[in-house]
């Protein structure tokens, strides 16, 4: 591979398009989890089930992952600046919105319809970020976009347990959800990049959403990447979602102080863990035959160790410092894993590759853990017999990482 001197330099507009993609991704992140965090207020107040608890999410969820296919389809023909400002207003609109819900119904709704936001975003982003940079330096373009999601989560929680406590969780959700209409005025002032100009051949045609398929069953590094993404991606949805009320309920901690710890340990353990993964598997190359995935299977294992010892353990020290190296961890993948999927397929069909690994991740990830484990607790009542499943599922994520990394050559 050509050292990064000799490849062409990124389109005018780079840069700035980076930046605000980068932001865009910490709102959203934010917005997505500040639920999570005042999940005990709105509990309370609305009378909801364990299980009732997870259903917006889980709504969520459901609506973005069954969109993002139609956003990657509109993002490989029309102009991908306006769908994601669109998809950024769409979001923030209706998180504030959610601040209006008097009961499960219209609460869904609410998390729903920031579903269809999110999708136009999460999907179309990676693909223009893919067309600024050339396949060498993507794992690190991406690594920097994806930092943003342990930030935003970590904020997401940390405000969520701030302003629910001082506020309540109305004005948690509408404080957190009116300033992503800025990023939206944001977003159409980036330029569109040239699809598929740092490619080695010239895009072919855009493929029919058949071949399209037909392309990615026969990808495996695609599939590898994607199948361990899912099991990941359920162990990570469920400890969102449920850690800072396992923290209130089996620990005795205060709301504020529980998702103060889940923040903090999400933002410092995910964003070191975000970094430091993006790096080291660049630097295994020409090491091991499939950096990427040695990166992210090696990682994992300490993850799924350290979440178990956050889990059991009953000293606070012990819990903040188990939950931080569980984050780091698993927050190593991020990079490497997103840039084998947009790095496996032709630019012509990148968006849709994106959009069918969120359609994976979330429909056999984190779109049924929550609710798996809200369902355990209300039959056991024990939520610890539902959470002990987190670790498993990072252990999964590791083993099909490990197959991929023996077998392949990214």
């Amino acid at each position: 591979m050509a050292d990064l001197e000799s490849v062409p330099a990124a389109p005018s507009g780079a840069r700035y398009a980076i930046i605000v993609l980068t932001a865009m991704n910490l709102l959203n992140y934010i917005d997505r989890y500040v639920p999570s965090a005042v999940k005990p207020l709105f509990q309370k107040e609305l009378g909801f089930t364990d299980a009732q608890t997870a259903y917006p999410l889980t709504a969520f969820v459901l609506v973005y992952m069954l969109t993002s296919p139609i956003f990657g389809s509109l993002a490989d023909r029309m102009s991908r600046k306006t769908l994601i400002a669109l998809g950024v207003a769409l979001w923030s609109l209706a998180t504030a919105g959610g601040a209006l819900a008097t009961g499960l119904t219209t609460f869904i709704l609410a998390r729903a319809l920031v579903g269809v936001g999110e999708a136009a975003y999460a999907t179309i982003a990676p693909s223009l970020i893919s067309d600024y940079f050339p396949p060498g330096r993507r794992n690190r373009m991406l690594t920097i976009f994806y930092v943003a999601i342990p930030v935003g989560a970590a904020l997401g929680f940390t405000l969520g347990g701030l302003i629910g406590n001082a506020y309540g969780w109305r004005a948690a959700l509408l404080i957190v959800g009116l300033p992503g209409l800025i990023a939206a005025g944001l977003a159409l002032l980036i330029k569109e990049p040239v699809r598929g100009g740092f490619d080695p051949v010239p895009a072919p045609a855009i493929p029919s959403w058949p071949d399209a398929l037909r392309l990615l069953r026969r990808t495996a590094p695609y599939l590898f990447a994607v199948t361990g993404y899912i099991a990941v991606t359920w162990a990570g949805g469920g400890m969102a979602d449920w850690f800072a009320t396992y923290l209130v309920r089996i620990r005795g901690m205060d709301l504020s102080a529980a998702a103060g710890m889940t923040g903090a340990a999400t933002v410092v353990g995910g964003l070191a863990g975000t970094l430091t993964g993006g790096l080291m598997a660049d630097r295994l190359k020409g090491k091991t035959r499939s950096p990427y995935f040695a990166l992210s299977c090696l990682t994992m294992i300490p993850a799924a160790g350290f979440a178990l010892l956050a889990l059991t353990a009953g000293n606070r020290i012990v819990i903040t410092a188990a939950i931080v190296l569980a984050q780091f961890f698993m927050w190593c993948y991020n990079g490497p894993i997103n840039a084998i999927i947009v790095n496996s397929v032709p630019a012509g069909m990148r968006a849709r590759a994106v959009s069918m690994s969120i359609l994976s991740i979330h429909l056999f990830g984190d779109a049924i853990s929550p609710t798996i484990i809200g369902v355990i607790s209300d039959r056991t009542g024990n939520l610890f017999s539902g959470m002990v499943l987190i670790p498993v599922m990072m252990l999964l994520g590791a083993a099909i990482w490990g197959i991929g990394w023996r077998r392949l050559r990214e």
